[in-house]
């Protein structure tokens, strides 16, 4: 059988979080012996349509290189991506029955396509939910009543669905969906990606954060006051922020705090980077730090930056949200502090500075996690066994 991943949530072979899970759900199903193929559904406009990445192959089905200045041509483009989707499905199927597309959208309409296209091809769908599906309609009553009008929907386009956490498990079970149509994955890592030796990016030692430069779902401005704090009892290490923040605003609020606590020569913002430096950066850092606060986000969620963090064997300093304290435990395997408390943050770094060869045991029991129930080919295997068990009879 075959698996094609389709959406237009994530870019592929580069991009961000979404990207790393697709990757990591990919490479799971190849190493389990499941061909597989990503399709990028996103109007995304690159110059190639087709390319192959650890034997995976991947689409863009949009296929333009260059935005046109004429209106009906662009909406030609669009439409056209949609019969070159089925074009690529019957090619996958023709080659190996595809019996699965893993469906990667927060749109509704997509998702209605991709319906269509599973009763076509007499597929199953499976849909990936990483966050909170009503975390953006809480404006008034029939805002909140139009969004869970969209979850039923999503529901019954649908045969079944990958959850990141048990907070989003639950919500589901509520909303009135089988238990048995609904599956666990954890944030997932491709271990592979941090198992080289890389050259160091700096000649300083270095707290780093990695992600979108955000205040409500990764509380960045948390880890920047912390970090001030214990700037005075290490005058040598520097707090290193790779990524960019959503607006204009956020970025000259994060610019502007570390100005306020005169701290400027000592954070470093290198932007956005590359998929493939990121482990350079992890695995060279002194602590990897995500001072994440209490939010409907980080109750629903499970960032990839944890499991990535404790794939790269580096003292991780995380908060206790979400499904964090489900899997690690302060002092044994990570440190973890109150979530939006700058106090506890900073003394949890202070802490494992002081204190890190304790530290560094302790990231190695966490790097172990990554081997088992984050690793990328044991949860393949268990999405496998779903498939086989809860969607197909003797598939």
């Amino acid at each position: 059988m075959s698996i094609v991943i389709l959406g237009n949530d994530f870019s592929f072979p580069h991009g961000d979080a979404a990207t790393n899970r697709v990757h990591a759900y990919a490479k799971g199903y190849k190493k389990n012996g499941i061909e597989v193929s990503i399709i990028c559904f996103g109007n995304e406009y690159n110059a190639n349509s087709y390319g192959v990445v650890d034997g995976i192959e991947f689409y863009y089905p949009f296929g333009q290189r260059g935005r046109s200045k004429y209106f009906l041509v662009r909406m030609c483009h669009k439409i056209a991506k949609y019969a070159k989707t089925f074009s690529i499905l019957l090619k996958i199927d023709k080659n190996d029955h595809l019996r699965i597309i893993h469906c990667y959208t927060k749109s509704l309409r997509i998702q209605l396509f991709i319906y269509v296209l599973s009763k076509c091809f007499k597929a199953k769908v499976c849909l990936e939910r990483s966050e909170h599906p009503l975390r953006n309609y809480n404006r008034n009553a029939l805002n909140r009543a139009y969004g869970k009008l969209r979850v039923k929907l999503e529901i019954i386009l649908c045969d079944g669905i990958f959850c990141i956490s048990n907070y989003l498990m639950g919500f589901y079970r509520d909303m009135g969906y089988r238990s048995s149509k609904l599956l666990l994955v954890p944030s997932t890592v491709d271990t592979d990606r941090f198992n080289d030796k890389f050259d160091a990016p700096f000649n300083f030692d270095y707290i780093l954060y990695c992600g979108s430069l955000t205040i409500i779902k990764d509380g960045v401005h948390i880890l920047i006051e912390s970090f001030a704090r214990i700037t005075k009892h290490h005058k040598d290490i520097k707090l290193v922020l790779i990524g960019e923040a959503d607006t204009l605003e956020d970025d000259r609020y994060f610019k502007d705090l570390v100005t306020t606590f005169n701290i400027s020569h000592r954070v470093i913002f290198t932007g956005k980077l590359p998929r493939t430096e990121i482990p350079t950066y992890m695995c060279n850092a002194k602590i990897l730090a995500l001072a994440r606060p209490k939010s409907i986000i980080s109750d629903a969620g499970f960032p990839s930056k944890v499991t990535e963090y404790l794939a790269s064997g580096v003292p991780a300093v995380l908060t206790n949200v979400g499904d964090i304290p489900l899997y690690l435990k302060d002092g044994f395997n990570a440190f973890i502090s109150d979530p939006d408390s700058v106090t506890g943050f900073a003394e949890k770094l202070d802490f494992v500075l002081y204190n890190y060869q304790q530290a560094k045991k302790v990231s190695a029991r966490g790097k172990e996690l990554t081997e088992t129930v984050f690793n990328y080919e044991f949860q393949a295997k268990q999405i496998l066994a779903f498939i086989d068990l809860n969607l197909y009879s003797g598939l």
